[in-house]
């Protein structure tokens, strides 16, 4: 096979654009595309042209013959999901079709302008979808003084490869019709009708930021979080900075068994020194070169069959990490994958039932994963101390000690100060993006939402990239249909009225700072050693040299 895509797959799209001969499947207008947990290759059809090597952002693609051992696995799993053929050839007469981008139909008042709010893959994917138009004006409000989102704060460190796509963001962000205005708050500094007054629309991309909770006695107890706050706390967001990991017993406990729960697992038992080459956080670190940690358990409420977990993280997390089973769960397998039809979850059974027995001692930290478990109460009073389960359908309990216990069971979507909000799907109503207002079921004006906020936590980050499509060629519809209000105020005016508001707000310049002196501080044996308080890097961006006057001006102008 002349080319695979491994597990850091984003599922962006971009390569199946590239590729000439429509060897790359599902294609974005295939049914499977939103489902699918990555791409493949067909290796009948690739013709070894290497477009999509270049075209992907993460650098998840790479020949056969550069593959490391670790993903040597993903050469049969991208052959398998291609039907035998005995050799020939499939149909490769067309291209995957490219959705046009959206026509911007100028007008003599000035350009489209959009505030996006929000600066993680979906609103970056927007703002590039926007800009393929001459005559569009984007500005990007960030709560945080740092852009990207989740590729910053959730993405686990030792997966850089998936970072990279920040490289294409960077690109969208340095065209002169963008600008950033980090470290200002929509809803506290600024308003929904004050951006509305400036822009023609206003396009949320603010994903889902809450956690889901786990109701059940003793959450809440010190030793009890959720895994994406740990995430954040490993990654260095200033929110999390003093969240209390403790790191001092075996065990830890993880209910829920996703992708960001294998994530936490797997930062758990890897060995520090290994840690120390990403751009983990510092404390982080030092917590973990201290951890007593042996152990940690995935629990999971239905069977093997039904987890949550991607094949592609799978195979990561059993070709790093000791993973184990006991004797019980192992049943469970072979029971599931004797009458399993589905492929997909088949691989997924047949990897699982190669683990290792978790009665053999171990002299590592190790994960174990645990099915049939139902969390019945958070042990403990003064700190947790384990969990008390139920056998799932059963009055059978089961008790397990740890320090720690981390719940991953999905994220929810928060209100919008100024829009309409369903409590039940945890997302702003919508059709296609336009905000819809649930008791007229008329469109919000010059109001849209893209990502989870949209659609809800589903998908991956290249996902976002087809959902923001989908808003921005709607919005643009609705500007050349005349149905977008002009704005009050002069173009030229946003940045004077942003900086009353907020005047630590920090621009690309001030951005660029940040990054070059987090990489600068990396010393060259790390991507990047992160700041992780507001105040150090809002001290990093007031160093950033300003333009010259009369090239802020024309900047003005323009805008």
């Amino acid at each position: 096979m002349p080319h695979v895509i491994t597990q850091s797959c984003c599922s962006d799209g971009s390569c199946v654009y590239a590729c000439p001969v429509n060897c790359i499947h599902p294609s974005p207008d295939e049914p499977g595309f939103a489902t699918a947990e990555m791409l493949y290759i067909d290796p009948v059809a690739c013709v070894d042209c290497g477009a999509c090597v270049s075209a992907c952002p993460v650098g998840a693609i790479a020949a056969d013959t550069k593959l490391t051992e670790r993903q040597l696995p993903f050469v049969e799993l991208n052959a398998a999901f291609y039907p035998p053929r005995e050799g020939k050839l499939p149909p490769t007469s067309k291209l995957a079709p490219v959705i046009e981008a959206p026509v911007v139909h100028a007008r003599s008042s000035g350009p489209l302008r959009v505030a996006i709010v929000g600066s993680g893959p979906a609103a970056m994917y927007a703002a590039d979808e926007l800009l393929t138009q001459r005559g569009v004006r984007v500005s990007v409000f960030e709560k945080l003084p740092t852009p990207y989102g989740l590729v910053r704060a959730g993405v686990a460190p030792d997966h850089q490869s998936t970072k990279r796509v920040t490289r294409l963001f960077d690109r969208i962000a340095h065209r002169p019709e963008f600008s950033f205005y980090l470290n200002c708050e929509v809803g506290s500094d600024l308003t929904h009708d004050e951006l509305l007054e400036h822009h023609h629309a206003v396009l949320y991309a603010v994903g889902a930021p809450s956690d889901r909770r786990l109701d059940v006695d003793g959450m809440g107890l010190p030793g009890t979080a959720t895994a994406t706050e740990v995430v954040a706390w490993i990654n260095g967001h200033p929110e999390f900075t003093e969240l209390p990991v403790d790191l001092s017993g075996e065990r830890v406990i993880i209910v829920g068994n996703g992708n960001v729960a294998l994530d936490v697992a797997r930062i758990l038992t890897t060995d520090p020194d290994v840690l120390a080459r990403t751009d983990i956080a510092d404390h982080a670190l030092a917590a973990l070169r201290n951890s007593k940690v042996q152990e940690v358990v995935i629990a999971a409420r239905r069977g093997p069959a039904a987890s949550a977990f991607t094949l592609p993280e799978l195979i990561g997390l059993t070709s790093t990490c000791e993973v184990v089973l006991d004797i019980a769960d192992h049943d469970l397998v072979i029971r599931d994958l004797a009458n399993e039809a589905d492929p997909l979850t088949r691989n997924k059974l047949e990897i699982l039932a190669k683990l290792g027995d978790a009665a053999t001692p171990s002299s590592r930290p190790r994960i174990r994963l645990a099915y049939h478990l139902t969390p019945k109460r958070i042990l403990g009073e003064s700190t947790t101390t384990g969990v008390e389960f139920t056998l799932t359908g059963t009055d059978e309990s089961r008790t397990l000690a740890a320090g720690l216990v981390l719940t991953s069971i999905g994220y929810r979507g928060k209100p919008i100060r100024g829009l309409p909000f369903d409590e039940v799907t945890a997302v702003v109503p919508n059709d296609g993006g336009r905000v819809i207002d649930p008791g007229s079921s008329q469109p919000v004006r010059g109001s849209y939402v893209a990502g989870w906020i949209k659609r809800g936590p589903t998908g991956f980050i290249g996902t976002n990239k087809s959902c923001a499509a989908q808003t921005v060629h709607n919005l643009v519809a609705d500007y050349n249909d005349g149905l977008l209000t002009e704005p009050v105020h002069k173009a030229a005016s946003l940045d004077r009225f942003v900086r009353g508001r907020k005047p630590s707000v920090i621009d690309a310049a001030g951005w660029k700072a940040i990054d070059e002196a987090e990489i600068a501080h990396g010393g060259g044996m790390r991507p990047r050693d992160k700041f992780t308080g507001v105040a150090e890097m809002l001290e990093v961006a007031a160093t950033a040299p300003q333009p010259p006057v009369h090239r802020r001006l024309l900047a003005g102008l323009r805008h």
